[in-house]
C-alpha cells in the first residue's frame, strides 16, 4: 500500500470516527441528559412546578398526611377533582383523571422517592421539628416532574449529624 493510499484511509478513519463522537455527543445531549434530571413518568402529566410553585399549593394539601403519620400519603383522585372538576375541567389530562374517577380505579402513581426496606422514615417528626420537604426532596417548587431519589444512609446521617439529631440506629430509623 502506498503512502498516499495509507494518508487517506487515516483521514477516512478519522472522519467516521469523529462523524460517530459527534452524532453520539449529539443523541446524549438531545435525549438523555434533559431527562437525567426527571423523575419516572406518571399516569397523569402532573407539574409540581405548577401547582406548587405557581400556584404556592402547600404539599401537605395533597400528601394530607405528612404531618401526622410515617407516610405522606398519595393524594386520591377525589382530591384533585376537588379544584379540576371547575379548572380545565375539559383538558385531556383532567379527562384521563375523570375517567380514574368513573371507574373507581385508584392513580397508577409511579413511586419516586425510595428507601431501603429496612428503613422506617418518619415524616411527622421531620415535619414537626421544622425540616421543610425541600431539604430532602429538593427545589419541588421549580419541578414538572419530580426527580426521585434512592436516599441512603449517608445522606440521613450528614443531615443528622448538621442538626445534632438522634444517630442511634434502632430508636431512629431501622425497624
Amino acid at each position: 500500500m502506498s503512502g498516499a493510499a495509507a494518508t487517506g484511509n487515516r483521514k477516512l478513519v478519522f472522519a467516521v470516527l469523529l462523524c460517530t463522537l459527534l452524532t453520539a455527543a449529539f443523541l446524549y445531549f438531545f435525549y438523555f441528559l434533559p431527562k437525567a434530571n426527571m423523575g419516572p413518568e406518571q399516569p397523569i402529566a402532573f407539574s409540581h412546578r405548577l401547582h406548587a410553585g405557581v400556584k404556592n399549593i402547600q404539599c401537605q394539601f395533597c400528601h394530607p398526611f405528612v404531618g401526622r403519620s410515617t407516610h405522606p400519603g398519595i393524594p386520591p383522585v377525589e382530591k384533585c377533582l376537588d379544584c379540576h372538576n371547575y379548572i380545565i375541567a375539559r383538558h385531556p389530562q383532567i379527562l384521563k383523571l375523570q375517567h380514574y374517577f368513573d371507574t373507581r380505579t385508584p392513580m397508577p402513581w409511579v413511586k419516586a422517592n425510595y428507601l431501603p426496606e429496612h428503613v422506617l422514615f418518619n415524616h411527622q417528626r421531620h415535619i414537626r421539628h421544622g425540616i421543610a420537604c425541600k431539604q430532602c426532596h429538593g427545589e419541588i417548587k421549580a419541578m414538572d416532574r419530580i426527580h426521585g431519589r434512592r436516599f441512603k444512609m449517608g445522606f440521613c446521617v450528614k443531615c443528622h449529624r448538621e442538626k445534632k439529631a438522634n444517630l442511634d440506629c434502632w430508636l431512629a430509623c431501622h425497624r
